[in-house]
């Protein structure tokens, strides 16, 4: 006979260790999973050091059954996404556990519960804990590893999780790019026609004032996703945290910005895949794990990484210009990155009904290589 699942709201140091180290159970024997840096995890679900928690609350869960902690999940209510969409929805997130539908059930539960008792009417997710961190579950591109600040998952989470009653409330697609010397023709024709509209520039990121780039490029972007799908602005304390932790990752050249007539049209910022640099270190930076990031980050150039922010101004976006921008700013990453070994860049993430920015990844040669899926259930 089968043990009843319990479920343990995490409290202590001892619970959260869990909750971190849950997935080396889940994914020991998968050779696309990327151990995640464990003081990092604990910086991220600390209420004192993730600025998120400022405009937010959070519970986590744990599943146990025989002793054994077999899944866990979190439920969340930020307040800027009730502000920004007028609703009364939820979320969870950082969702793992084993091939169990009564793990799953009784872990979805625990987290409904938390929502409904707070007056939420709907759960949306997984977001681990915002739309600007990492989101959405992996359905489709399981044999690659994640890319910095992506998920991963197992197949069976899917059918584990639509069997509950959770529905699609919407796709995301992450393409895979391969650098290039020269764009097609038809992104060149692009670019060329943007060209008559306005004095383009390109520039990279200054790195002695990093801070001020940094903000510059949060508000091009809050600016440019503002009219997206599930879109919350990045806050000051988010913004200066963003700066502090990808300061010890890049150099000027990992960040590009457009101008328009001498003003600030448009942003794209790379990021060298540190998921493959750490995935030997099994989580522990000590004692030598950031000395061997820094010299692999520095001496022995990635060869992949990620774009995860990229954007146009709204007054920029429409017509031929916003794609040519968009378009120059590529090439600008491609110009810097390819002459230091880089040969592969993901685009991520793309909702799956923006035709403009899917058509751009198509029209720069990208494919589509992993769908991640959000789900909604009414409460």
């Amino acid at each position: 006979m089968t043990s009843p699942v319990e479920i343990r709201q995490v409290s202590g140091k001892s619970d959260l260790d869990s909750f971190i180290r849950l997935p080396w159970t889940i994914y020991r024997h998968d050779p696309a999973w990327s151990p995640p840096l464990i003081l990092e995890r604990r910086e991220h679900l600390n209420p004192d050091k993730n600025p998120y928690f400022q405009h937010a609350e959070a519970a986590l869960w744990l599943a146990y059954r025989d002793g054994a902690c077999v899944g866990r999940i979190s439920a969340q209510i930020c307040r800027l996404h009730l502000e920004a969409h007028d609703n009364t929805s939820g979320q969870f997130g950082f969702i793992e556990a084993i091939d169990d539908a009564e793990v799953f059930s009784a872990l979805f539960e625990a987290a409904a519960d938390w929502l409904r008792q707070r007056g939420m009417r709907r759960m949306l997710g997984p977001f681990n804990f915002s739309i600007n961190d990492e989101m959405g579950l992996l359905i489709d591109g399981f044999d690659e590893p994640p890319r910095i600040l992506m998920s991963h998952a197992r197949p069976y989470y899917q059918d584990r999780i639509e069997a509950l009653g959770l529905t699609k409330a919407k796709d995301v697609y992450a393409y895979d790019y391969m650098l290039r010397s020269e764009f097609p023709p038809a992104a060149k024709a692009v670019m060329a026609r943007a060209a008559k509209q306005g004095k383009i520039e390109i520039r990279p990121m200054n790195k002695a004032d990093f801070k001020n780039e940094i903000a510059l490029v949060v508000d091009i972007f809050n600016d440019a996703w503002s009219e997206n799908w599930g879109f919350v602005p990045m806050t000051d304390a988010e913004v200066q945290v963003m700066a502090d932790n990808l300061k010890l990752l890049v150099t000027g050249g990992f960040g590009q910005i457009a101008s328009v007539d001498g003003e600030p049209a448009a942003m794209l910022v790379s990021l060298p895949d540190v998921n493959h640099t750490i995935r030997d270190l099994n989580g522990r930076l000590l004692p030598f794990g950031w000395a061997k990031i820094i010299w692999r980050l520095k001496i022995r150039k990635p060869t992949q990484g990620r774009i995860p922010l990229m954007g146009v101004r709204k007054k920029f976006q429409h017509g031929v210009l916003g794609a040519g921008l968009a378009l120059r700013l590529i090439e600008a990453i491609d110009a810097y990155h390819g002459p230091r070994g880089a040969k592969r860049a993901e685009l991520s993430w793309v909702l799956e009904d923006n035709g403009p920015m899917n058509a751009l990844a198509k029209l720069v040669g990208a494919k589509p290589y992993k769908t991640y899926r959000i789900y909604e259930r009414q409460l």
